[in-house]
């Protein structure tokens, strides 16, 4: 792994020349371009973690540049001005179109690279924010001491200390993201992004976009796999990519590079991969419907994930630590967990794994006001029904009075799609038309409402 990738726009050669000594010495990868075409082309072909940019060059300036990069809404990195005549209304426009900083020649090398190490620094924490906006925070270290458990663990430790590919198997629900998520913050990659590529939700008319990125009129769209460079890509139940799109994965994690849609050169790829998956890839590949040369790059090292009714000893402590979560995260009162609570929860087959679990605890948080946990509640919220309540009926659905608007909404959503699904003999793409959503919608709400429709939905 590298510190980063610059790119150094500067029609001076001694200046170019210095800079990029500088930087790899420092430990980056440089690139350097002499005018705008150059660093287009350049911009183009390289994924820069950062861009050191002139504005004085002979064909267009570099404030021009910066313009008709972040009007096309791909100033995907950041990018520091450099110049010797620069003005105060060149630094303001600068920042207004979303330079990162702006430095004065002479250069200071000093000054220049605590610049570029405080921009990779900026850039590396908006991407952690933003993953962490549209992710659940998962455990700092998974949950539970159970013999299973603690042997897992243990592989889960040597394995952080490599860069193999793992292919994680389990349940639905059984926290196999959480898992990737906790080795790549043990991992060299920790500073590097954690992409998430959720193979079910990718719309088919948009798939190669989104995963391998595209290139039009000199508008560089990133796709998942570019954006996961020099980190971690995830790829959520790897065995819904559509047949297409395994062929071309496989060729590009071959290759460790990509093309992207409408491009021409290669892009490099330094990226660790961890696929998941709670279908058995091996009767898929005998069944054709898995490429085998892909099962088998990925496959570098297999782990099986228990599924929870396999560790129920952790039943204890994986209630604990929602019940904290949710109070902290979400300003819930906090209810403690009594040992008959906990005893029937051991012995419970938990069907929907830790994911079920958090639900539940999550539930009884919302809806209970004691200290303590009843143990006709958690019946209750097992069986599926709410504490008894003002109710009607309409069009063969019980409506709860008693619950929030939007708890309400949800459990009418859930019972309908449910009912629909069944309607359409488990096809997703028959309920995406009959309810008229789109099909990516379509996966994010059901997994919204805890509908696991992989085990028996159809794509057609």
């Amino acid at each position: 792994m590298t510190s980063g990738h610059i790119l150094v726009v500067d029609d001076e050669p001694d200046i170019r020349s210095l800079v990029q000594d500088i930087l790899q010495d420092e430990g980056y990868q440089v690139s350097v371009a002499e005018n705008a075409a150059t660093a287009r082309e350049m911009r183009r072909q390289v994924r820069p973690d950062a861009i050191l940019l002139d504005i004085w060059m002979p064909d267009t300036d570099g404030i021009s540049l910066l313009r008709e990069w972040s009007e096309r809404g791909s100033l995907s990195c950041p990018v520091i001005m450099i110049s010797g005549h620069g003005t105060v209304e060149t630094a303001v426009e600068a920042t207004r179109l979303g330079a990162y900083d702006f430095v004065e020649k002479p250069l200071s090398l000093a000054k220049l690279l605590l610049t570029v190490e405080r921009a990779l620094e900026a850039s590396r924490l908006k991407r952690e924010n933003e993953g962490l906006k549209r992710q659940v925070p998962v455990p700092l270290e998974p949950v539970g001491s159970s013999r299973v458990m603690n042997a897992l663990r243990g592989q889960l430790e040597r394995m952080a200390g490599h860069d193999t590919w793992l292919l994680l198997s389990g349940e639905a629900g059984s926290g196999k993201e959480s898992l990737a998520r906790w080795l790549h913050e043990k991992s060299s990659r920790r500073n590097g992004p954690f992409v998430t590529v959720a193979s079910g939700s990718i719309a088919r008319d948009h798939a190669a976009q989104t995963l391998f990125g595209a290139e039009e009129n000199g508008s560089v769209q990133l796709g998942l796999l570019e954006q996961a460079n020099a980190g971690t890509l995830y790829l959520d139940e790897v065995a819904e990519l559509d047949p297409e799109l395994q062929l071309r994965l496989s060729s590009t994690l071959e290759r460790r590079a990509l093309i992207r849609c409408g491009g021409r050169e290669p892009v490099n790829l330094d990226l660790r991969v961890i696929a998941a998956t709670a279908q058995d890839l091996d009767s898929l590949v005998a069944a054709g419907r898995f490429r085998e040369e892909l099962y088998y790059q990925l496959k570098v090292v297999p782990l099986a994930v228990p599924a929870l009714r396999e560790r129920v000893e952790d039943v204890p402590e994986l209630l604990q630590y929602y019940a904290d979560f949710f109070s902290n995260r979400d300003k819930l009162p906090y209810r403690i967990f009594p040992v008959a609570v906990q005893n029937r929860l051991r012995n419970y087959t938990w069907p929907g794994n830790q994911r079920e679990l958090r639900n539940l605890v999550q539930r009884l948080l919302i809806l209970g006001a004691a200290p303590e946990v009843e143990l006709a509640e958690v019946e209750q919220a097992l069986s599926g029904s709410t504490p008894a309540r003002t109710s009607a009926r309409s069009d063969g659905f019980d409506i709860d009075f008693g619950l929030s608007l939007r708890d309400a909404r949800e459990q009418f959503e859930r019972a309908y799609l449910l009912r629909q699904l069944q309607e359409t003999g488990g096809s997703v793409g028959k309920l995406a038309k009959l309810v008229g959503m789109e099909r990516t919608h379509l996966y994010r709400k059901l997994r919204d409402l805890g509908v696991d429709v992989k085990a028996g939905s159809r794509e057609d």
